[in-house]
């Protein structure tokens, strides 16, 4: 694990002066992982929040090689400008190592890039891909995604008489990916630097590919004070309903365990997307939201030390 000495004296692969919300997660995100690399890194990124604000033209935030991609494709242009480099290094023409990094948030990874990600990490190839989760469509308008949790209100599935914000729980894209059977997948959260950079050396370490899907609150969206981004990041963790674990080789193990486990209620209760369901009369909803995190974190206890 490199210590947080020896971070402060690597240059942050992106600088200051980007267009990011004010208390905006991502930023975090993408330093902490940049961080982790000791090799220079070249960078994909899809469509999104993280594109539009850090490359505000003829502006860039970027202090290493990156490029933009549409929503649906970074990992395939990930993955090719890493066989090219494959390919010069064969021919003699290149010699040094370089790792690189795909970046994306929930909508242009969970939904419109799954496709491209999954072709990517069936092939095999050599890199890292991070979703940057906020739990929405944050940059064109804050619509739901399958990232978006069970009954929070998007301007898609808004809260109202008929129906309570959105009906259905999130998909499980960790596992989706972790059923791939690749070297390295994992959850993080930005509160925990620690927890970030170590399993970014983990995932850039490996022969092959690697999946970070890494927690990144968005007050706009979430409608939160924008000095809460990590705080909301703590406590999801500490309610479980962002888990910490890693799958290493097939291997399940879960990377921290609260010692006390707060009630998800503690959680929703802070957030304006979730305002009506703590209205009188929808305790039901809550109850249920309880019961699926606790259920899915069973779930995790017991792959935990299992192999995929």
């Amino acid at each position: 694990m490199v210590t947080l000495k020896e971070l402060t004296h690597r240059q942050d692969g992106l600088g200051p002066g980007h267009r990011l919300c004010a208390g905006c997660a991502a930023s975090i995100v993408v330093r902490q992982v940049l961080l982790a690399s000791d090799k220079p890194v070249i960078a994909a990124n899809a469509t999104g929040c993280l594109e539009v604000a850090t490359t505000i033209y003829p502006y860039s935030a970027w202090r290493i090689p990156w490029m933009h991609n549409a929503f649906e494709n970074a990992a395939a242009t990930i993955t090719g400008i890493e066989t090219m480099y494959r390919a010069l290094k064969k021919q003699g023409k290149y010699d040094k190592d370089v790792n690189f990094v795909a970046f994306g948030g929930d909508g242009g990874t969970y939904d419109i890039g799954i496709q491209a990600l999954s072709g990517a990490l069936e092939r095999g190839h050599k890199f890292v891909y991070v979703c940057y989760d906020n739990e929405a469509y944050m940059n064109t308008g804050i619509q739901r995604s399958s990232a978006t949790p069970f009954r929070a209100s998007t301007t898609t599935c808004p809260a109202g008489a008929s129906i309570p914000g959105k009906p259905q729980h999130r998909k499980d894209l960790t596992a989706i990916v972790a059923a791939h059977n690749i070297p390295y997948v994992a959850q993080c959260s930005p509160h925990d630097w620690r927890d970030v950079v170590s399993k970014a050396q983990k995932a850039f370490a490996v022969d092959g590919p690697a999946f970070l899907n890494i927690f990144s609150p968005c007050h706009r969206g979430w409608r939160v004070p924008m000095e809460k981004a990590l705080d909301m990041a703590r406590m999801a963790v500490e309610t479980n309903f962002w888990p910490l674990f890693e799958i290493e080789n097939g291997k399940w193990k879960i990377t921290y365990k609260p010692k006390e486990r707060v009630p998800v209620v503690e959680w929703l209760k802070t957030q304006g997307r979730y305002s009506h369901i703590m209205k009188p009369g929808n305790e039901h909803l809550i109850e249920e939201f309880q019961a699926e995190i606790d259920e899915q974190w069973d779930k995790l206890l017991a792959r935990e030390g299992c192999t995929v």
